[in-house]
């Protein structure tokens, strides 16, 4: 069965590596030719070894075969042609030998690269599956607010790490965290998807941000728990090391005042107008150091007003260096661009962050954009079906652009 699909797979109608396929061959026809013709003292018969060489760099293992076993048969159809007892001689047996070891051991090592991209393939999906189910695309609308969202990976073949973001709608608004886990490898992305999960859990019933906070300290404390009594041999002398930044916010639909708890992470920048500025808070220490006596989490609150932009992001973007060593001047680069949109805004950081440090990234950098539009606003939305249900005719509309049905004798309005 096996044999079947690769011969299907090598006869199929047209794959780039069939228009690859002419330079070997063509190879292979001119080396013939040339060493037929040429005088008895030249022999060009061991430069057929490019053939399969080249076929190798492209093409899988059957290929490579074919063209190793034309390569073959050219040093034995130049043997006899140019003395048919040439072909019985130690040198050109030494030749032949020679090319089909060379072949064999050239197909040997594209079934080695072919099974190494498999492997490489099945761990991208892996990856991939993992990344949707520990860090879920964020919605681009969430009640008045537009949002988007970008994940930076440090390696090229990397899909998720140690950042990381959620939104839920709440009730009466929208909750949101962005963080960063300390740690590398599978227990990161372990400990963000415990953080992740009980984030989505607790986000719902917690009255609070502090309580929502508290909640999620004791989930990553119970997590690193079990690392403890149970940790993995490579990870022994690490536990203790790991612990998660973050910032929550809780926004509500209809109050601009937003609340605001940082645990250790670099604090968000509010876009107002043409200004930028930089949402300090009380210092916190970060999730998940639960040998140390926590006094209680406390909260900031700012004003989100109408049109403003907030900027969240991981120490990957503002840790990000120059090939001189500089910093990513972050605060600096966003005041040139305020009046760009969620998408766009992550799009000038995105491209001018990659040319800042030359290309490739220290760290994986994550990055959120919330933006309050008031055209949004899901109260000012009720109010504009309702309205229209109940006086499809004559409505004007007020200050804030809901509908204000027209006052006739015996109407009264709530």
């Amino acid at each position: 069965m096996g044999l079947r699909r690769r011969l299907a797979d090598l006869w199929q109608p047209w794959q780039p590596s069939h228009a690859l396929l002419v330079i070997p061959l063509a190879f292979i026809v001119a080396i013939t030719l040339v060493d037929v013709l040429a005088p008895p003292y030249i022999h060009l018969g061991p430069l057929l070894v490019a053939a399969p060489a080249i076929t190798a760099s492209f093409a899988g293992p059957w290929l490579t075969g074919l063209v190793g076993a034309l390569a073959v048969a050219a040093q034995a159809i130049i043997a006899t042609l140019r003395d048919r007892d040439e072909l019985f001689s130690a040198n050109h047996q030494v030749q032949i030998a020679a090319l089909a070891v060379i072949s064999v051991l050239l197909v040997y090592f594209c079934r080695t690269r072919e099974r190494r991209v498999r492997e490489l393939d099945q761990v991208r999906s892996v990856s991939e599956a993992t990344q949707r189910v520990v860090l879920r695309p964020l919605p681009h609308r969430m009640g008045p607010l537009r949002i988007a969202s970008l994940y930076l990976a440090a390696e090229d073949e990397a899909q998720i790490g140690g950042d990381l973001y959620a939104a839920t709608r709440t009730t009466n608004g929208a909750r949101l965290i962005i963080g960063d886990v300390r740690g590398k490898g599978l227990s990161s992305i372990s400990d963000a998807s415990v953080l992740m999960g009980a984030f989505r859990e607790a986000a719902y019933r917690c009255a609070t941000l502090l309580e929502l906070a508290a909640t999620l300290e004791d989930s990553i404390c119970r997590h690193l728990a079990e690392h403890v009594e149970h940790p993995p041999r490579s990870e022994a002398d690490e536990v203790h090391e790991h612990f998660i930044t973050a910032v929550m916010l809780d926004i509500p639909d209809e109050d601009p005042l937003t609340e605001m708890t940082i645990c250790g992470h670099p604090p968000p920048l509010l876009l107002h107008k043409d200004s930028v500025s930089v949402l300090h808070s009380h210092p916190q220490p970060p999730l998940g150091i639960c040998d140390l006596p926590r006094a209680g989490f406390t909260l900031d609150a700012f004003t989100f007003e109408d049109d403003d932009t907030l900027l969240l992001y991981t120490d990957g973007v503002i840790e990000a260096r120059a090939p001189d060593g500089s910093f990513y001047p972050l605060v600096e680069r966003v005041a040139q661009w305020t009046g760009s949109g969620p998408e766009a805004l992550l799009h000038h950081i995105r491209d001018d962050l990659i040319a800042h440090v030359g290309g490739r990234l220290g760290d994986d950098a994550a990055m959120v954009v919330i933006q309050r539009s008031p055209k949004l606003k899901p109260a000012h939305q009720l109010k504009k079906i309702i309205h229209m249900d109940a006086f499809p005719h004559d409505t004007d509309t007020d200050a804030d652009g809901a509908p204000t049905p027209e006052l006739r004798p015996g109407s009264r309005t709530a």
